[in-house]
């Protein structure tokens, strides 16, 4: 990834509307470059205050296209029952609400999890569909790369494992859970991964699908680092870790094993884990077929 910095050749583009505004209210002082465009937002680096920063600018509701999943929206409040009436009859008012209520989960589930002190980028200011943030770069102060992108030895698979575990609890402690947590939405830091991406944060006491998501976060982690590391392939830290959340024995420093015994569990938590198990096997089907489709 190119990175933007203030050494770089400058590059002559336009401004977004709604940096343009933080530029004139002087929250922020320059525009560097852009890091990626999405169909929900787009990432700039900018200057604020002498320090480079990350701006996500979220995109106008006829322009981006969010997944409006029931799967994570359950469990978010809407107090308006106005709103809520409108969202479910999917009127496009309902519509623009709903994807408010999307970008808002993002900013709130930062704010949280920094105070948490999980390690995502420190969020500074939300500003007109604009949030503000920590730009999260290597030693050398480029922008860090995706999990995905580094290559990694055994020791630091294990390493980068063992504290993405870690994150995972303190952010199950602080309540939420990721959803879709990969090594495509994990940046690499001096000190280790960062956690970024999260719009479909999910209230782990408020949405029912809230354990399926946890383990199939820490099952893709699993997957990930197995590729280097085959023996963390047998080992089963999400179930163990929702096992503790269930019985209200989880707290941010906890510490895990990676095994899960079924023998002293509810019944009924031994029954979720079977239909997690059987998500499991659909996910290994469907990556065996993209896997065959791909290779024909």
């Amino acid at each position: 990834m190119d990175d933007p910095d203030a050494s770089a050749k400058p590059v002559l583009m336009k401004t977004p509307l709604r940096l343009q505004s933080l530029l004139e209210d002087g929250l922020i002082d320059e525009v560097l470059g852009e890091i990626k465009s999405g169909k929900e937002a787009d990432v700039f680096v900018v200057r604020a205050g002498g320090e480079r920063r990350c701006a996500k600018v979220f995109k106008a509701s006829q322009n981006r296209s969010f997944k409006q999943d029931v799967l994570y929206q359950e469990g978010r409040k809407v107090r308006n029952t106005r709103r809520a009436r409108a969202m479910s009859r999917r009127t496009s008012y309902g519509q623009k609400e709903q994807e408010k209520l999307w970008v808002s989960a993002e900013v709130d589930a930062l704010y949280n999890l920094s105070a948490a002190g999980v390690r995502v980028p420190q969020p500074i200011a939300f500003v007109d569909g604009v949030l503000l943030m920590e730009l999260i770069t290597d030693a050398d102060g480029h922008i860090a790369p995706r999990l995905g992108d580094v290559v990694l030895d055994v020791a630091m698979a294990q390493c980068f494992h063992a504290q993405l575990i870690r994150e995972v609890v303190r952010m199950l402690a602080a309540g939420l859970i990721h959803g879709d947590l990969s090594e495509f939405n994990i940046l690499v830091d001096e000190q280790g991964p960062v956690i970024i991406d999260l719009p479909q944060a999910v209230n782990a006491s408020a949405n029912n699908s809230a354990a399926m998501l946890l383990v199939r976060d820490v099952d893709r982690l699993r997957h990930h680092f197995g590729r280097i590391v085959p023996e963390l392939l047998e080992t089963d830290y999400g179930k163990e870790i929702w096992a503790r959340y269930a019985a209200g024995r989880l707290q941010p420093d906890s510490s895990m094993t990676g095994q899960y015994d079924p023998v002293h569990q509810d019944i009924n938590l031994v029954h979720l884990m079977g239909i997690i198990d059987a998500a499991r096997e659909e996910e290994r089907e469907r990556r065996e077929r993209r896997q065959a489709n791909a290779t024909d």
